[in-house]
């Protein structure tokens, strides 16, 4: 019960901060997907956006996949999301829990949480819950908030999963850690 009263408090956050999320967070959350993306290849299959906000993240791969489904559990960013998506007839958007996805296992090539992590009561269940919608030898991409996670502490929350860290930065410009994950 204590953990759907956390995922509440961030829903009503995002839905509070909705209309200034692109102006409040827009140039970090674009450095994370380039610091991603630098170090992945998107192979043009389906792409889960986990924490989706206001689908930012969907300029950077829909023309490389064949689907982007952006997930969110802020109603009101969604709707934002939602404007962006019906642009493109490959981007999808719907309401869910990241550590209870409305999916089957192996459905996406690849999956993305930036900024999911620090706002979960059980950030390796999370991660357990996107490595199972991963396609075997897909990918995961995650990043972790460094005022909220030590590098050692990030670091265990990774291996604990048994996804094998691809790729790794910790750069000075970057408010969190961007690992790729490999699902085996």
């Amino acid at each position: 019960m204590a953990e759907w009263k956390d995922k509440r408090k961030v829903m009503r956050r995002y839905d509070l901060t909705a209309d200034i999320y692109e102006e409040r967070y827009g140039e970090e959350q674009r450095a994370k997907y380039g610091a991603a993306l630098e170090s992945f290849k998107m192979g043009g299959g389906e792409v889960l956006d986990v924490g989706c906000g206001t689908g930012l993240f969907f300029n950077h791969v829909a023309a490389c996949a064949r689907v982007v489904v952006g997930i969110d559990i802020s109603r009101k960013l969604l709707l934002k999301a939602n404007k962006v998506a019906k642009k493109k007839g490959n981007l999808f958007v719907l309401q869910a829990d990241a550590d209870y996805l409305p999916f089957k296992k192996g459905s996406f090539e690849a999956v993305f949480a930036f900024t999911v992590l620090q706002n979960m009561p059980q950030p390796s269940k999370t991660l357990r819950e996107l490595k199972r919608v991963t396609k075997r030898n897909g990918n995961v991409v995650v990043t972790g908030l460094k005022r909220v996670f030590r590098l050692d502490k990030f670091m265990e929350i990774l291996e604990a999963t048994s996804l094998r860290v691809a790729s790794f930065m910790d750069s000075e410009n970057l408010k969190c850690y961007v690992a790729v994950l490999e699902a085996n």
